[in-house]
């Protein structure tokens, strides 16, 4: 199929309108325009002919500078399709492997738009793209600023982990593009935030992940949230029939464009794929053998789980490799810090979930590992097109023990590979040398003089003021981190005012610190009670009583003669059973002595 050119696309379009019925977007015709309007082309990189140049295709000059500063000039196959519609204000289903550019294949319309046109709202943003995941969030944030540099567009990431004050204070400065994940976005629009009303171009990016995820009823709420005006773009390599049916509800006559043929390999042709069927207990080995493979670069390996992510790399960290893990256990800090040491080059291996394996997209990444068999054909689609993307060659290796075969047999069928009975290998097997140009003398850990990567630890962890979740940077209850007021803390940690502030160099301060003198302060009846014993008022209530000797007062007096008017203080009256004490104690010592007289008395008449 010859390039399609903006001329071409846009007369097909104008006859299209010209013949279009006047039913309803969400009536049966959009359903049959969905199926009628779509555009196909054979996705074969080494043919020049699908890649355009970027001005001829109505780019404009400042967006084409920007690219050319990057070393970009020329489309793929979804860009060329994707652009002269989606400039002409059109909606769009984007259908291509992952790691053919999709990003810019919606991101250059979205600026160009906002350039040319007047926002009626200046600080409400104007243009929306979802993303299903944070990391591929900040990702198409950052190309968006990088194609709009000489633009001056005002691109906002909002997504979780984050605390609210920063992205709260950047809404209300006002901003042009909002790049969200479904969660964080719908926070801010319940608290009034963020305003979806001036919306004039909405992205939904990996729809078919935000199914996996369960994001749909949320994008179906975005959708009812902005004008029906807007343009809606849908970009995914996969289009499974809840997508179609959401596409087929809420876009206005799309176009769907695909960068391929039906019957074309879902994988990118320049990745070589292996499978080895391997022991659990030698898939380390195997591994930390593969990663001092010839020509190695960046390395991704995928796990099924947390816990096993974190288990990959610490047995790879104590054999000599530089790794990090990125998983969903991890405060935000954390992975956002594994992954900027991973594009720096500080780790060369990454263990991750499938959390990084939708749309990440690193540079000089050469091999991906499938630790474990993925759940199905779309997960390894995504898994392995970390590799080979921007038509660079790739590696993807991929471990199935023997309870994964039949899993694995669905994948391989699924994809047509050809390796549905994979080869059984283990750590000292000649074909994993052969194949993945290892050196026979190749050990499973990484000899001293080859570990030159500065580390996880090089890379600072980022104060992002997270919301919760593992791996905060600050401590919590009894921990060590920062300031905070464990519960075994001593009363010596905290400063002379005991607010929890410690001084000195070592954080204590050890001088001896002068005891202050207690003051007491006595009442009684709600009456301070003075130096002489006596109240400062005892009411009128009591006067008869104190003036004849009987009441609380002047009892009280009596005893403050005793033995407590040398201490200057006014002894409390004390009582037993409705008595004085005083009175008690005499009546107690009168019982003794008629006992003693009796108990004599018995004594002498005995004798």
């Amino acid at each position: 199929m010859n390039p399609l050119t903006s001329e071409i696309l846009a007369g097909q379009r104008a006859a299209e309108d010209s013949d279009a019925p006047s039913e309803a977007p969400g009536g049966p015709s959009a359903i049959d325009e969905v199926a009628e309007q779509t555009i196909t082309t054979t996705d074969d990189r080494t043919d020049d002919a699908h890649a355009v140049p970027f001005r001829d295709l109505g780019v404009s000059d400042t967006i084409c500078q920007a690219l050319e500063a990057e070393g970009i000039f020329k489309t793929f196959p979804i860009q060329a399709l994707a652009l002269p519609i989606a400039l002409g204000g059109y909606d769009i289903i984007g259908q291509a492997r992952t790691g053919t550019g999709k990003t810019l294949g919606f991101g250059i319309p979205l600026l160009q738009r906002l350039a040319d046109g007047e926002p009626a709202a200046p600080k409400s943003p104007h243009a929306l793209v979802v993303a299903p995941t944070r990391e591929l969030a900040i990702q198409i944030a950052d190309d968006l600023r990088m194609a709009g540099s000489g633009l001056g567009t005002r691109v906002l990431t909002l997504y979780g982990g984050r605390a609210y004050e920063p992205q709260i204070e950047a809404l209300r400065a006002g901003v042009d593009v909002v790049v969200s994940t479904p969660g964080r976005l719908l926070d801010l629009v319940g608290q009034r935030h963020l305003e979806l009303g001036h919306v004039q171009m909405l992205v939904l990016d990996e729809a078919d992940k935000m199914l996996d995820l369960g994001f749909l009823p949320d994008v179906e709420r975005i959708l009812q949230l902005t004008p029906d005006s807007r343009q809606t773009m849908m970009f995914s390599a996969t289009m499974p029939g809840e997508v179609v049916t959401l596409a087929r509800r809420h876009l206005q006559r799309p176009t769907h464009v695909r960068a391929e043929t039906q019957d074309a390999p879902a994988a990118v042709p320049q990745t070589q794929q292996h499978v080895f069927r391997t022991h659990q207990m030698d898939k380390i080995e195997i591994l930390a053998r593969l990663l001092q493979a010839e020509g190695r670069g960046l390395t991704m390996v995928f796990t099924q789980t947390k816990r096993a992510a974190d288990q990959v790399a610490g047995a790879l960290k104590t054999r000599g490799f530089a790794v990090a893990a990125v998983h969903g256990d991890l405060g935000q800090g954390q992975r956002e810090q594994a992954l900027r040491a991973f594009r720096a080059g500080k780790v060369d291996v990454l263990v991750a979930t499938d959390v990084a394996a939708r749309g990440l997209d690193v540079d000089d990444v050469t091999h991906v590992v499938n630790f474990e068999c993925p759940d199905d054909e779309k997960t390894y689609l995504h898994r392995i097109g970390r590799t080979g993307r921007a038509g660079k060659d790739g590696v993807a290796v991929t471990f199935v023990d023997w309870r994964d075969m039949q899993r694995w047999k669905l994948i391989d069928t699924a994809l047509n590979l050809g390796q549905a009975e994979p080869a059984e290998t283990y750590s000292t097997s000649d074909h994993l040398y052969t194949e993945l140009g290892i050196a026979r003398e190749v050990t499973g850990t990484l000899p001293r003089a080859l570990r030159s990567r500065a580390g996880l630890d090089a890379e600072a962890v980022e104060d992002i003021g997270e919301t919760g979740g593992r791996g905060a940077p600050h401590g919590g209850r009894g921990g060590s981190g920062g300031g905070g007021r464990g519960r075994n803390r001593s009363r010596r940690d905290r400063g002379p005012g005991g607010d929890g502030h410690t001084t000195g160099s070592g954080g204590h301060d050890d001088t001896p610190r002068e005891r202050k003198p207690r003051t007491r302060r006595r009442t009684r009846r709600g009456q301070e009670v003075g130096a002489e014993g006596a109240t400062a008022a005892s009411g009128a209530a009591s006067a008869p009583a104190a003036a004849d000797g009987q009441g609380p007062t002047a009892k009280a007096a009596e005893a403050g003669k005793g033995g407590a008017a040398g201490s200057g203080r006014t002894r409390r009256r004390r009582s037993r059973g409705g008595q004085s004490a005083a009175a008690h104690e005499g009546h107690a010592a009168a019982t003794h002595e008629d006992h003693a007289a009796s108990h004599d008395g018995q004594s002498s008449a005995a004798s």
